[in-house]
């Protein structure tokens, strides 16, 4: 599912316009981006919360030229499943 169908999505269960679920869709990625950048956390009960991981440097290995690399430390977005959102997959 893309963002266009998800969208489409959000707009028939809710009963809403696809322009005021796109709002709402858009509202949503943004406020999350923005506590992530900001170093923060959202938790949504039952769903799953999003969180940053720090990622150190380390080395590495050319695949193809099997030169040694270096690896720069790095922000990694990590999203951990709720308990009820792993329970309606399995």
């Amino acid at each position: 599912m893309n963002k266009t169908e998800f969208i489409s999505a959000v707009a028939e269960k809710a009963n809403l316009s696809k322009v005021d679920a796109k709002k709402a869709v858009e509202a949503f990625i943004d406020t999350v981006s923005n506590e992530l950048k900001n170093g923060g956390k959202v938790a949504l009960l039952g769903f799953g919360s999003f969180s940053i991981s720090e990622k150190a440097a380390r080395k590495g290995v050319n695949p193809k030229t099997k030169a040694p690399i270096n690896i720069p430390a790095r922000k990694a977005v990590k999203f951990k499943a709720g308990a009820e959102l792993s329970d309606l997959i399995k």
